[in-house]
């Protein structure tokens, strides 16, 4: 009779991670992003997604202008082991649109992921992570269930405030209460 022996697992720091996109072993093609030092093959983009994604990208850059910087696809460091990519964040503005930095949770004002498929992922596992990082706020577009899940006031485990805007409720990041955004504009 075999015995089944528990294996440890070899995790990678951010850096390390780095070094494997620089040297060609990652490429986008992968779809992946590192989470906790295990690397982690993201879910695909579906159609609804990439809408979402989209239209949040453009009502975000419309709106706020050169108050912040919003980036998409971007690859966030939160040493030592994660390197998530979340589907947009509300960066503080620079003139050098981080060129010469790369992206770190002090400088988002807002974190964005667009669920899909991965509602629950999301919210156990990148959540917590988030929060952790002191990422002040984040949000999850749950397409399946038509609404913006807002997450505020870190701690080093989980976020104290969350609430749910659903169609017709406006709502708007707090770095920026001007911005009135609505489910509608997100997702249709």
């Amino acid at each position: 009779m075999a015995v089944e022996v528990e294996r440890a697992r070899r995790l990678f720091t951010v850096d390390e991670y780095a070094r494997m996109v620089e040297a060609g072993i990652l490429t986008k093609q992968d779809h992946v992003e590192l989470i906790h030092g295990e690397i982690i093959e993201m879910t695909p983009i579906g159609q609804g997604h990439f809408a979402a994604t989209t239209a949040l990208n453009a009502l975000l850059v419309e709106r706020l202008g050169r108050r912040a910087v919003v980036g998409s696809s971007g690859s966030l460091r939160i040493p030592p082991r994660s390197m998530p990519e979340p589907d947009l964040m509300v960066l503080a503005p620079r003139p050098d649109f981080y060129r010469a930095v790369p992206l770190r949770p002090e400088h988002v004002l807002l974190l964005i992921e667009v669920a899909e498929t991965s509602l629950r992922y999301d919210r156990e596992v990148k959540m917590p992570l988030y929060a952790a990082a002191g990422i002040r706020e984040c949000w999850i577009v749950d397409i399946d269930g038509h609404g913006v899940e807002i997450y505020r006031t870190p701690t080093a485990r989980r976020y104290l405030h969350i609430e749910r805007a659903d169609p017709g409720v406006p709502f708007a990041p707090e770095a920026f209460p001007d911005l009135g955004l609505t489910v509608s504009d997100i997702l249709g």
